[in-house]
């Protein structure tokens, strides 16, 4: 069995239902309607599924946090504020980002159902979860799924020591004969979520991740906490094309903040403040408006196999697929049951003692 991580006796385990009725359970509590908050609990299991750890349940706390202080509306009215045939603008209401994109997947794939594609841009939203959920749900739809979202500022332009840019984060999803081609970045060479695994762990981070306050390389990740910034997707300077990471995260808040009517990176606030305005686009694309299905998904698995088929380098084991990991990490976990680190099963026994609901049930 496969499974992504390194998981110690620092973890224990636990099933995929069990932490799935967990955390709707916590969000009812809090207001949340219970068909919403299947919804968002889907969206945090499904990280964690796929290994995906920064993004999983660990950052339950941060959305607790962001309802209980005002920040998220449970109650939010989702509002489309322009729309045609092939396009919409949404408006989430400060909502749950994972239940604002979940919603405007749904509506991009009915527009490329009935007209090819589907365009769907959205404003006044919250952090979202992993990309890849939106666009999986397009992939199996038979469709080719795209979502991007800005966030906080946490990463340094090229040549700068400023943070200005979002993690920015975009996910790209296509069906096949087998398990769906996913690719799921950020723009940055990693995501803050990471950063706080590695914090919790009180270990050091790679050094070239991300600078201090006066812009020196470090592999602690406090220094980012304190006043630093990641870097973007290629590292500092231009040498090994930090430029181009930057130019994407751009390319990102261009299409969802700017273009939306939102905010770009620099203005986005954290979930817990009342107006953190994340932006996301979600796009779904017909295949069988361009070609049928069948002969699409046959010339991806025929580019795969090829692909399996190279030389391999004598330094590694395999020659991945985007996304291949996370799904053999999902069939592994969905067997022996998903690991949540102690620290973390202490939170969220915190926030079931808070809350007055059943504490969740380990293996």
């Amino acid at each position: 069995m496969f499974e992504k991580g390194e998981i110690d006796e620092n973890y224990v385990r636990v099933e995929r239902d069990e932490l799935f009725k967990f955390i709707v359970n916590v969000m009812v509590k809090l207001g949340v309607n219970r068909r919403d908050a299947k919804i968002f609990a889907d969206n945090l299991v499904t990280a964690d599924l796929r290994g995906v750890e920064s993004h999983g349940v660990q950052r339950l706390k941060r959305y607790v946090n962001g309802i209980l202080s005002g920040g998220v509306n449970v109650k939010s009215k989702i509002r489309i504020v322009r729309e045609g045939e092939t396009y919409a603008l949404l408006d989430g209401d400060r909502g749950l980002g994972q239940i604002i994109g979940f919603k405007a997947m749904k509506i991009a794939i009915n527009k490329a159902r009935d007209h090819g594609l589907g365009f769907v841009l959205v404003k006044n939203s919250n952090h979202y979860g992993i990309a890849g959920y939106y666009a999986l749900i397009a992939a199996k739809e038979e469709m080719i799924g795209i979502s991007m979202t800005n966030s906080r500022p946490l990463v340094a332009p090229t040549n700068s020591i400023d943070r200005f840019l979002g993690t920015n984060p975009i996910a790209f999803a296509a069906p096949t004969n087998s398990r769906p081609f996913l690719l799921d970045m950020a723009t940055s060479i990693v995501p803050i979520g990471k950063l706080e695994v590695y914090r919790r762990k009180e270990r050091k981070i790679p050094r070239g991740w991300a600078i201090d306050s006066n812009g020196n390389l470090t592999d602690n990740p406090e220094d980012v906490f304190n006043g630093g910034a990641l870097l973007p997707l290629g590292g500092l300077g231009e040498i090994l094309g930090g430029h181009k990471g930057y130019g994407l995260s751009l390319m990102i808040d261009i299409i969802t903040g700017i273009l939306s009517g939102g905010v770009w990176s620099r203005y986005v606030k954290n979930t817990e403040h009342r107006d953190s305005n994340v932006s996301h686009l979600f796009t779904a694309i017909n295949i069988e408006a361009f070609m049928p299905l069948k002969d699409f998904k046959k010339r991806m698995d025929e580019m795969i196999a090829e692909i399996k088929k190279l030389r391999r380098h004598s330094k590694f084991n395999e020659i991945w697929i985007h996304g291949e990991k996370g799904f053999l990490t999902e069939e592994t976990r969905l067997k022996i049951g998903i690991p949540i680190y102690r620290k973390v099963l202490c939170e969220l026994n915190i926030i079931a003692d808070q809350l007055r609901i059943d504490r969740l049930k380990v293996k």
